[in-house]
């Protein structure tokens, strides 16, 4: 199997640093083949700007989708964005390793799916109709691939529970999981995350290598976030609403997943 990790962490002696070290070793020794993006060691240059797409004209207003979308279909965006969308398809299961920053992803990671999800690629792919609302949502250029999230939080473990003052890590996570990583097609496992990352005393850190390795040794088997999918009966075309009878009373997030 191959693995890609995109990792966005700019200390290599961080928890986050460490959890990577772990994630490569437990990767070779599964003899899975395995490729990295660390974002901050390649500089990875953030924000979408009209340098992205060579084919623009200088005079013309840069639409990013339309200009993305000219520049994947001819093969002429950027030579870093081409070599992480390569990445991707190369890969059978992409594992996404970052701090919780501000409720979010870094910024850097941010302006990694900003410029490699170009139109073509990850979104504005497949026909359109009263039945079909495009491949996304489940479908889409990485439908049968895994995408799974390995997250640290500064935070206690209680303070992201679903009484949380932060709020439940399920619905933190959920614009990620769901709308980054479903929308093109992945199977999302569930994610793993470690809290109070500033605070690892040597019981904690042991904890969370089993917990790696754990998922490692199960990564072929692990079962994927049973999200609805888009264009299969759950959602009306094109208002897509999840139909009435399905929501149940239920209310947030947990509507668009299955039980």
């Amino acid at each position: 199997m191959n693995v890609l990790i995109i990792y966005a962490h700019p200390e290599p002696k961080s928890l986050n640093g460490s959890i990577l070290n772990i994630l490569k070793d437990q990767l070779n020794l599964a003899k899975y083949n395995i490729k990295i993006s660390d974002l901050y060691a390649q500089n990875w240059k953030s924000e979408v700007s009209r340098e992205d797409f060579s084919e623009l004209d200088a005079d013309s207003r840069l639409k990013v989708p339309h200009a993305s979308g000219i520049s994947t279909a001819n093969g002429s965006l950027s030579a870093d964005v081409i070599l992480e969308q390569e990445k991707l398809l190369w890969a059978d299961t992409v594992i996404f390793l970052f701090p919780l920053w501000w409720y979010s992803m870094p910024a850097i990671l941010k302006g990694w799916f900003d410029r490699v999800y170009s139109y073509g690629f990850a979104y504005g792919v497949g026909e359109h109709n009263d039945n079909k609302w495009g491949e996304r949502f489940g479908e889409g250029k990485l439908q049968g691939k895994k995408a799974m999230l390995i997250v640290t939080a500064g935070g206690w473990q209680e303070h992201y529970s679903s009484v949380g003052i932060n709020g439940s890590i399920d619905d933190l996570l959920f614009p990620i999981n769901h709308n980054m990583l479903f929308y093109p097609g992945f199977d999302v496992l569930p994610p793993l995350v470690f809290y109070q990352a500033d605070r690892t005393a040597k019981t904690e850190f042991e904890m969370i290598k089993q917990a790696i390795i754990e998922r490692v040794n199960t990564l072929e088997v692990t079962q994927a976030i049973n999200y609805r999918k888009q264009n299969f009966g759950d959602y009306t075309i094109p208002q897509m609403q999840l139909k009435p009878h399905l929501v149940n009373g239920k209310q947030g997030f947990s509507i668009h997943t299955k039980e």
